[in-house]
């Protein structure tokens, strides 16, 4: 006998065990069946789970989970990324905890700490992504710096760089100062902040107190400038062009030049050129050949390029020096307080240096871009939605050469060695790269790789490349890709590139981009803001059905997505709804029966609710094959509360009720086919609690013979349509939601018993309100239910079909007060459409309200509209 009630904390490990003893999880069993393979986008080793990874990894599980139930042999490849930055960030300030330095411990002493930490914590994302219901082949987990990995990642290199794409270059990048790492572009995150807008007066070389005057935020680097741009057609400017100013301090005399990059409108329309310290104007020191001054260290202090007041000093103590000294010389103009953009490490949140000049590995991806550009445009690999395409041809067809290298000591180590004359070494190992140097010391690179790098690999590396092995050539390329739309240039693109120089081969078909989640309100979350959702807490207080159901729901094709408590909380009542549903059948004998064939049930409710799980089955497995995880959630939502729950069930009652053996015997059946339909359509959502309700309604009648999990999915496309059953019990159903419409609109008592009448019904109609007419009666609480040639006065109706539906209420409510009452709601109602109309067309508005407010209103604004399109068909339905 099924509980009173499910408790998911009682379930969800002893089912999670059960899975995974079974070994449904793994991939192999099926040598004969299609493969279907999806790459799990590997966590950061130090990261714990938050709603982003629940969303995604609840959306790969739907996947995975409907593919083995259609008889795929099914290969989730799991594991998790060694986040280079971010661990050696971890395991630094544990040591600084306990008044210790990498430094000072060396590199190999340090790394057997990382690893040691690793092995302790690390991972712990694994264990959430369990209690998520993740149903990833876990025997296959792979690590970014395991053996296997770690030889793939080595390979390419050493084949890259003996084909001439990677080399050694001296360029800008972004600097981070306190981990004293070169950062990706990609990884620079732009924080608004508020700060100062100097105006600087610069003398012009013999010209007594003659200045042009410039505007920066960072008074630091004025030190390394090397000219003053103007634009060439700004009349201001135009004595100036070719003469010099004189750089404060250092006494520097530096040319005024002529570029469009000034922009007349902006500042004082002349700005200093510090081409060792910003990309723009390196760019413009190309283009006139002017000096690079590098005037930072690397640890962010200023260094011997400048006058020896301000060397050693940090960028901030040098700023408030340098503009004590310039004020005291009467050299500031003014000062203008601004919020502007300042670039920062996303996972430091350091502010990077500008741009600093230094020797980094790059990798040319040009040549490998074009392969891949061309592998989407010939659709070869798809993106879902296609719109997100677009987004990655716009960075393929823009891309800069890759800087491959990071000064970290926790990752993969670069394979290139040095002699004592500078010449390099690159090969697999140390013993080869002696091999080539016969006779002479070597120092290896003490450089890593940056983290993307070996996650590029990632579908060949971790099915055993560059083996060829069995798993390989079965798996790749791999069927779907599920990831968030911010990593398409990290990760999406660098695995295109990779898998097609290396397999010749897309590494995926296609390329699912989720939306991104808010919060409640539709406010990007953040720590700041204290809006961030865990979703381990939804899962401890609502279970992880409804936290999954609630993602899928979501899940639609627009950029974002809001979640919350209040959002998740009516899943898990739909958990509750469909487990009294188990145990009203069970109380009322509804137990699967050996040989049941629904294509010969005989009475028409039956018949309909096979025609409806034969659609919900078709309509769930289309929406789930194009990737539309809403709509699939939705139709099975739809068919579980309001077909099986809802209507046929409480058919149902009458039947279970009465006397008729036979009916009973087949309603029943009918019944627990049904029901074990829908627990198929529903397992790849709400996994725990379909897999529960499998076993336990299985008592009584023949063993299940499989777990859910690896039950197979409904497909009926043999079945008849019963065509007329399904029109028949559609009828009876508009027919009852309408008397209910109207009693809820006209304040009928839930008590009153009410009589309904058919005016002009045809035959059809006639027939088949005399044959379920004991159904309406008991779901639309009816008194009688009869045909009639004239509606009497006082009679709410509506129409259905050719017909009209009256319902005499004149004894049972006052009409005229009704009517007011409906009248006067549905004035407010359209005064309320007004006024969200007045906000929706003021353009002011809409272009300065956040999106999530615009939505806000938009939706409010359809809620008003559908509130008043009731209220007019209710003031119809009242009969004069």
């Amino acid at each position: 006998m099924l509980d009173k009630t499910f408790n998911p904390k009682d379930v969800e490990g002893r089912i999670y065990a059960q899975w995974e003893a079974s070994g449904a999880f793994r991939a192999g069993r099926r040598p004969g069946a299609e493969p279907f393979c999806i790459m799990i986008p590997p966590p950061n080793v130090t990261g714990r789970l938050h709603i982003g990874h629940a969303l995604n990894n609840t959306l790969q599980d739907i996947l995975v989970r409907f593919e083995r139930m259609r008889g795929k042999d099914v290969l989730w490849q799991v594991g998790t990324d060694h986040a280079g930055i971010a661990t050696q960030l971890i395991v630094e300030r544990q040591l600084a905890e306990r008044q210790q330095s990498r430094v000072a411990m060396g590199r190999e002493k340090f790394l057997e700490a990382v690893w040691k930490w690793k092995d302790e914590s690390g991972g712990a994302i694994v264990q959430q992504l369990r209690r998520l219901g993740a149903s990833a082949d876990w025997s296959r987990e792979r690590f970014t710096m395991d053996e296997g990995l770690s030889r793939a990642v080595l390979k390419v290199f050493v084949e890259l760089y003996r084909q001439g794409l990677i080399y050694k270059d001296k360029r800008l990048v972004n600097w981070d100062p306190r981990l004293q790492t070169a950062v990706s572009d990609l990884e620079v995150e732009n924080i608004e902040v508020k700060g100062n807008l100097w105006y600087i007066k610069y003398p012009i070389e013999g010209e007594m107190g003659q200045f042009i005057t410039v505007a920066t935020t960072r008074p630091e680097t004025m030190l390394g400038d090397t000219a003053v741009a103007v634009h060439p057609n700004d009349p201001r400017y135009a004595t100036l062009i070719g003469r010099n100013a004189v750089v404060p301090f250092a006494n520097r005399p530096i040319p005024i030049i002529a570029d469009e990059y000034s922009d007349p409108e902006k500042g004082t329309g002349a700005v200093k050129v510090t081409p060792g310290h910003d990309f723009n104007d390196f760019e413009i020191g190309r283009r006139h050949n002017l000096p690079l001054i590098n005037v930072l260290n690397k640890d962010g202090t200023l260094n011997d390029q400048v006058p020896g007041a301000y060397r050693g000093l940090d960028r901030e103590q040098a700023r408030k020096v340098i503009l004590a000294d310039l004020e005291a010389l009467d050299l500031v103009d003014r000062v203008e307080p601004i919020t502007h953009s300042v670039p920062h490490d996303e996972k430091t949140k350091t502010v990077v240096l500008e741009p600093l000049m230094t020797e980094q590995w790059y990798c040319n991806v040009k040549p490998l871009a074009e392969k891949a550009i061309k592998a989407v445009e010939d659709g070869r690999t798809r993106f879902v939605p296609e719109n997100w395409a677009n987004t990655y041809f716009n960075w393929m067809r823009n891309i800069h050469p890759w800087c491959i290298s990071r000064q970290l000591w926790w990752g993969h180590q670069i394979p290139a060695w040095y002699d004592e004359e500078g010449r390099t070494y690159v090969a697999m190992s140390e013993a080869e790269a002696q091999a080539q140097a016969p006779g002479r010391t070597l120092m290896r690179d003490p450089d890593v790789l940056d983290t993307w790098f070996s996650s590029a690999l990632w579908p060949f590396s971790t099915l055993g490349w560059p083996d060829e092995t069995p798993e390989l050539k079965r798996y790749y390329p791999t069927s779907v890709l599920s990831t968030a739309f911010d990593i398409i240039f990290f990760w999406v693109a660098r695995m295109m590139m990779m898998g097609l120089h290396f397999m010749d081969d897309v590494p995926f078909h296609t390329v699912f981009i989720h939306t991104r989640v808010l919060d409640e309100k539709g406010t990007k979350m953040s720590k700041t803001k204290g809006n961030v959702i865990d979703p381990i807490d939804l899962v401890d207080e609502f279970g992880a059905d409804a936290l999954r159901f609630t993602l899928a729901l979501a899940a639609g094709t627009a950029r974002d997505m809001r979640i919350g408590a209040s959002r998740v909380e009516p899943n898990r009542n739909f958990g509750t709804k469909l487990w009294n549903a188990a145990r009203f059948c069970e109380m009322n004998g509804c137990i699967a029966q050996p040989g049941f064939d629904p294509a010969k049930v005989s009475l028409a409710a039956n018949q309909w609710i096979v025609a409806e799980t034969a659609q919900a089955a078709a309509d769930v497995t289309a929406a789930i094959e194009a990737l539309k995880f809403n709509e699939a959630s939705a139709a099975v939502y739809h068919f579980v509360y309001d077909v099986f729950c809802d209507w046929y069930l409480e058919i149902c009652k009458p039947v279970f009720n009465g006397t008729d053996d036979n009916a009973k015997a087949e309603a029943r059946a009918t019944a627990a086919w049904a029901r074990d339909q829908l627990l198929k359509l529903l397992h790849p959502f709400m996994p725990y609690i379909t897999e529960e309700l499998w076993a336990r309604t299985a008592e009584g009648g023949p063993a299940r013979g499989t777990l859910l999990i690896e039950a197979p999915w409904p497909e009926f496309a043999a079945l008849p349509k019963f065509e007329d059953a399904r029109r028949e019990l559609n009828w009876v159903i508009d027919l009852v939601s309408g008397v209910r419409s109207v009693r809820a609109e006209m304040n009928v008592p839930p008590s009153a018993k009410i009589a309904l009448v058919l005016k002009d019904a045809g035959e059809t109609s006639r027939a088949t309100l005399a044959r379920q007419k004991e159904v309406i009666l008991q779901l639309a609480r009816l008194v009688t239910a009869e045909t009639i040639d004239t509606l009497p006065k006082g009679t709410a109706q509506f129409v259905l079909g050719e017909a009209t539906v009256g319902l005499p209420l004149g004894d049972v409510i006052d009409f005229a007060k009704e009517r007011a009452r409906l009248e006067k709601e549905l004035k407010k109602a359209n005064d309320e459409i007004a006024r969200f109309d007045a906000k929706l067309s003021n353009a002011q508005f809409v272009s300065r309200a956040p999106e999530d407010v615009l939505t806000e209103q938009r939706e409010k604004r359809a809620e008003a509209a559908a509130t008043a399109a009731r209220l007019k068909e209710a003031v119809a339905r009242l009969s004069s």
